[in-house]
């Protein structure tokens, strides 16, 4: 249930910084996308990874070269799915849980560079 917790709080901090939630856990076979969002025109698929604050790992670090294919390919069904056309970004946000329950959020911006 940890990850639906940071899922929910990624869709809250997205919210609150003016993004407009277009889809949440998007599937298409065997493609997922945590959280397709629009920002200024621009779309946004934004990979959630939630860890506890104690974790030997931080969440930034845990997207792999086969993770960011992965968000590609998911993306690109996306797109041709609902005709969404534009620019796009791949993006994460970050949360750590501590055992209190009170988290941290991490936004980062374009965390997965790929060549379209």
């Amino acid at each position: 249930m940890t990850g639906d917790r940071g899922e929910a709080i990624a869709v809250e901090y997205l919210r609150r910084h003016g993004f407009l939630i277009c889809a949440r856990n998007w599937r298409c076979g065997r493609y997922e996308i945590d959280i397709v969002a629009v920002k200024s025109g621009v779309t946004h698929f934004v990979e959630v990874r939630t860890r506890a604050a104690d974790s030997v790992v931080p969440p930034e670090m845990t997207i792999t070269p086969a993770k960011a294919g992965a968000m590609l390919r998911a993306a690109e069904a996306y797109l041709a799915m609902t005709r969404t056309a534009g620019e796009a970004e791949f993006d994460l946000v970050a949360v750590e849980i501590c055992p209190d329950g009170s988290y941290e959020v991490r936004y980062v911006a374009n965390a997965v560079e790929v060549g379209w």
